[in-house]
């Protein structure tokens, strides 16, 4: 084998070599990148988002919502708006038509 010939088979393996470490990386990068997620969730699950105190489950209108434990904020999940606007329409016309308005 000439000297060019072994120069070029030693990039092409140094090359792919490369390539292989810098997949593993990415790949290392993302598992990490996953279990932070995962590790923040549960920093933060039934946390308060303005003071970080703990949030409490409470019943309104056959709806759970979460309730701060200190500032006494009230947070609502994804669908519980609804809810709670279909609980009122039953019932009456008000306040809580305006409020769901806004978020239309």
């Amino acid at each position: 084998m000439d000297k060019i010939a072994k120069q070029r088979e030693d990039e092409y393996i140094a090359r792919t070599e490369f390539q292989r470490c810098k997949k593993l990386a990415a790949e290392r990068a993302a598992r990490l990148k996953q279990q932070e997620l995962e590790e923040l969730k549960l920093r933060h699950w039934m946390r308060c988002p303005k003071d970080g105190m703990e949030l409490i489950e409470i019943d309104y209108m056959g709806v759970r919502v979460d309730k701060c434990s200190h500032c006494g904020g009230i947070y609502l999940d994804a669908g519980e708006l609804e809810k709670l606007f279909e609980a009122n329409a039953e019932t009456e016309q008000g306040v809580m038509s305006r409020i769901l308005g806004v978020f239309r």
